[in-house]
């Protein structure tokens, strides 16, 4: 029986690597994950070139610092994306609070709206690209297909019963974009929150 505490091979061997300064295991993790963390940040940021800066960032952050990951903690995938989240909303308030420093319209509350918005939409997206296969199908054909339960049970070939399971597990998984922390960021993998 595998230790439910064991990290996933492939992350635990990412790490060693990383940690031994291999330049293949950064192309290999950059390959893997480069695309969820383009789209994180430009998620948060709504620019092309800040989400592309961020993603420098989070990629030579990993390399410069392989030993702030701890696979016991949680997949390469969650810490990769949480570090992304961090940053980008980092970006945002510097920006965003530059601007407001400068003159630009609005306040700090309408910041702090707005980085929440663009937080719990973030983690909203990650959660559903991360979500298994089966929940994934069963939101997309009733909320962006539109079909009820008995329509998405039968397009999914699955019991009405089933069908109604995977939209509750899916929604309830959605639902929990909302439990973040006070600074809209997802809490940290072992930081208690």
């Amino acid at each position: 029986m595998a230790d439910r505490d064991a990290p996933p091979r492939w992350d635990r061997k990412m790490h060693q690597r990383l940690t031994r300064g291999e330049a293949a295991a950064l192309g290999e993790l950059y390959d893997r994950f480069s695309s969820l963390v383009h789209a994180l940040a430009h998620r948060v940021l709504k620019d092309e070139h800040a989400a592309d800066s961020i993603t420098c960032e989070v990629f030579a952050h990993a390399w410069e610092n392989p030993d702030a990951y701890d696979p016991r903690q949680g997949p390469l995938r969650s810490w990769i994306a949480t570090l992304t989240h961090r940053l980008a909303v980092q970006r945002l308030r510097e920006t965003e609070t530059a601007a407001l420093a400068g003159g630009g319209p609005g306040s700090t509350e309408e910041l702090e709206r707005r980085v929440r918005r663009a937080s719990v939409a973030a983690r909203a997206d990650y959660i559903v690209t991360a979500m298994p296969a089966p929940l994934r199908a069963a939101l997309d054909l009733a909320y962006v297909q539109r079909r009820d339960y008995r329509q998405a049970a039968a397009d999914l070939d699955v019991t009405e019963d089933e069908a109604r399971r995977r939209l509750r597990l899916g929604l309830q998984l959605l639902a929990t974009a909302h439990d973040s922390g006070p600074s809209g960021a997802p809490p940290e993998e072992g930081d208690g929150r």
